[in-house]
């Protein structure tokens, strides 16, 4: 049995777009993502990496392949059983925090908790572990407008971590960073994945960032190839 927290096999993805014309996105993508491993996925605007990101983490499904989550076969899963699996062993970070306004960064990252049964005592006890792995413990009162963008990207690393996920995938997490901060804040999220010992797969455009990575896969033709 592996002991891949993620594990693709000959994924494929095609859209039409509503035109006779079929575009092959994915085209038999295998990948596989160990207990703490770092990957970076790496491809060019428009390859289909948020496509291979979005499928891996349960929110679309693939035309055919198959997509295990924590040992756990998602195709063919219904709705109900895919969002729980998502909810529970996988975070996500995007280019753009999300935060929402209105709560503290503390608050920001309680949410997803509570919303996973997790008790207030126990889920602000986590989030204020997660803010002080961030360096952020004297933020946790503050709201995102008075973040600065690296604060803001970081609190919301600790929302992705929220539930303890097996996984993380990070869409260009750092694309709205300058190259100061954007190097700050990847430290950070390095120090959380070993810190909580989780796996995540980082779409990045910033080779710097990807050769500090375990492993660097690039989105080819529609398949990964390393490099």
């Amino acid at each position: 049995m592996s002991d891949a927290v993620l594990e693709l096999k000959s994924v494929t993805k095609s859209y039409n777009h509503g035109t006779p014309t079929q575009i092959d996105v994915l085209r038999g993508v295998d990948l596989t993502l160990k207990p703490g491993e770092m990957v970076a996925l790496v491809a060019p605007s428009g390859a289909g990496k948020s496509t291979l990101l979005h499928i891996a983490g349960l929110l679309d499904a693939p035309d055919a392949g198959s997509v295990q989550v924590a040992g756990q076969e998602a195709r063919g899963k219904g709705d109900g059983r895919r969002t729980a699996l998502r909810r529970q062993d996988v975070g996500f970070v995007y280019q753009f925090h999300h935060l929402l306004p209105e709560f503290t960064a503390l608050e920001n990252i309680v949410l997803p908790q509570l919303a996973n049964g997790i008790a207030q005592a126990s889920a602000e006890a986590r989030a204020q572990e997660l803010l002080e792995m961030v360096g952020l413990s004297d933020r946790a009162k503050h709201r995102p407008a008075a973040l600065s963008g690296g604060e803001q990207q970081r609190v919301a690393f600790c929302r992705a971590l929220a539930n303890a996920p097996r996984v993380l995938l990070a869409d260009e997490p750092t694309g709205n960073l300058d190259p100061g901060t954007s190097d700050q804040v990847f430290a950070a999220l390095m120090d959380l994945v070993s810190g909580t010992g989780l796996s995540a797969l980082v779409a990045t455009h910033n080779h710097e960032l990807a050769a500090r990575m375990d492993r660097r896969v690039k989105l080819e033709n529609g398949v990964l190839v390393d490099f």
